[in-house]
């Protein structure tokens, strides 16, 4: 049975971020489900996830800044670039994560945060993401998990820009801060309770 879970100086990274593979049998994916903030704290915790990167993929302008992505004018979107070891986490379960901690029904939104950039997409890497993503997500909308149509976008992956320095490992660095607080922390506590037996 699913439970939903409902309810951000350049980095010096190198675009070696692009690329599908990092470390030696590794993968990457590429999600967007809202403030990064969130989906970088949640995913850090899973068991079989190496790296989590907060950034902006999807858009049409090159080296972005998070002032220029909140204007809703670059067309790219708030997302986690997760590099994971497929022996210890399939993407089938990332996908289970992704879709349940937060909510694929709103449109441009996630709670309070409103706007193209906070919209829901994940950006396949290759022809078996695609696959396993259409599928995963078909299967959901056929058990009515919400009541309201899933808008997640299915996209293929093209440029993965990483966000300011200040961004990365936020809720980690800031787990005080307002939104943190009443946001972030609310979610992670529902995720461990849901996904604990998948927990690093």
């Amino acid at each position: 049975m699913f439970t939903i879970i409902t309810s951000e100086s350049k980095s010096s990274m190198s675009q070696n971020t692009n690329k599908t593979m990092s470390n030696s049998g590794s993968k990457t994916a590429v999600f967007a489900g809202g403030c990064f903030w969130c989906t970088e704290a949640i995913f850090e915790e899973l068991k079989g996830v190496q790296k989590v990167v907060s950034g902006y993929s999807g858009g049409k302008v090159a080296n972005p800044t998070y002032e220029q992505v909140c204007t809703g004018q670059t067309g790219h979107a708030e997302c986690t670039q997760i590099t994971y070891d497929p022996a210890l986490v399939t993407f089938a379960e990332l996908l289970e994560v992704f879709w349940m901690t937060h909510d694929p029904t709103t449109l441009n939104r996630q709670g309070a945060d409103s706007g193209t950039q906070y919209r829901s997409a994940i950006f396949y890497t290759d022809e078996d993401q695609k696959q396993e993503a259409i599928a995963y997500k078909a299967k959901l909308e056929k058990e009515k998990i919400w009541s309201a149509p899933i808008v997640t976008e299915i996209n293929k992956f093209e440029k993965f820009y990483p966000a300011e320095n200040y961004h990365q490992e936020y809720y980690l660095s800031n787990p005080n801060q307002g939104y943190c607080r009443i946001v972030i922390t609310p979610k992670i506590e529902k995720f461990k309770k849901i996904f604990a037996g998948k927990l690093k």
